[in-house]
């Protein structure tokens, strides 16, 4: 359940503001229980990760899994970290300060969360988990690099992971991949809240950063490894994918040749290759490909949250 917010928590989560440093109502508080997120109170912290940083914000070494999702801001310079069910803004993340033996230091405003007690933390876990629903499709069009790094800022979506699928080659490489003769297809695991975010609003998303209707490429990258696909584990899956790409096909003038087709294997892709804008957000690649693709599904959120 999303809350409704002050006009200062409003500032803060929807339009990605700061607290005065040091003026924040949990930057000196270390009783025990949980933080949740003020907006839809998904659990994002264990009080016990919490730290001193004498930084003016409350601190936290880790986050509850899948909790917290990591994207760079587009100017390249610091990493934001949001809730990952409602995308609420929570604040930055650094790394290398040496602050704990984790070495990672979520830098939080307290107007985006909210403390819930020990006395009530068992209650409220176990009522957040029947909450959550996690699904999963995986997703092709064209460089994985460009699904993910979109994708994965999508409020909802609570993690993406890039690898191989569609092919005969067992654990191939990427380079086994790129020469098109593994009949794989770079794609995209997406993880995503299922009880906030429906399948649909994924596959919307997909269909606005990549073209459906040009067979075996993506811009400038051509070859069966970058054709459009869908995979489908379940018949459900597959009746509900085929009804949704026949109405969307209403919207194009040419043919939609997307491919909907049964997962067999998923492999995982190279550590390199995962979260790879974030890890060269200025590399000529990033910047001339991937950025226009990220800063065209923020303005989509934009336009779907006004």
């Amino acid at each position: 359940m999303v809350s409704k917010l002050t006009p200062a928590e409003s500032r803060i989560i929807i339009d990605k503001g700061t607290e005065p440093p040091f003026t924040g109502q949990y930057e000196k508080f270390f009783e025990e229980g949980i933080f949740v997120c003020r907006q839809c109170g998904l659990p994002l912290f264990d009080a016990q990760a919490k730290f001193d940083a004498n930084c003016g914000w409350p601190a936290f070494e880790e986050t509850f899994p899948l909790a917290v999702k990591e994207t760079l801001d587009t100017d390249g310079s610091r990493t934001e970290i949001t809730c990952a069910r409602c995308g609420g803004h929570l604040g930055h993340v650094f790394r290398g300060e040496q602050f704990t033996e984790k070495d990672t230091r979520h830098c939080v405003n307290s107007l985006s969360i909210r403390f819930v007690p020990k006395s009530r933390q068992e209650e409220y876990m176990l009522k957040e988990e029947n909450q959550l629903h996690s699904r999963e499709i995986i997703l092709r069009g064209g460089c994985f690099w460009c699904i993910e790094a979109a994708i994965i800022r999508v409020p909802g979506v609570l993690n993406v992971i890039s690898g191989y699928a569609g092919g005969e080659t067992g654990n191939p490489s990427y380079e086994e991949v790129c020469s098109g003769e593994t009949g794989h297809a770079e794609v995209v695991k997406v993880i995503f809240d299922g009880g906030t975010l429906p399948r649909e609003k994924v596959l919307d998303m997909f269909f606005k950063i990549h073209d459906p209707t040009t067979k075996d490429r993506q811009g400038n990258d051509f070859g069966t490894q970058y054709r459009s696909i869908i995979f489908y584990e379940s018949d459900t899956e597959k009746d509900e994918i085929t009804g949704y790409v026949k109405k969307k096909q209403e919207e194009y003038d040419e043919p939609i040749v997307t491919e909907i087709k049964k997962l067999e294997k998923f492999y995982e892709a190279e550590k390199y290759h995962q979260r790879y804008f974030e890890k060269n957000p200025h590399a000529g690649y990033c910047q001339a490909v991937v950025r226009p693709k990220v800063e065209k599904i923020l303005r989509e959120i934009s336009v779907s949250k006004a």
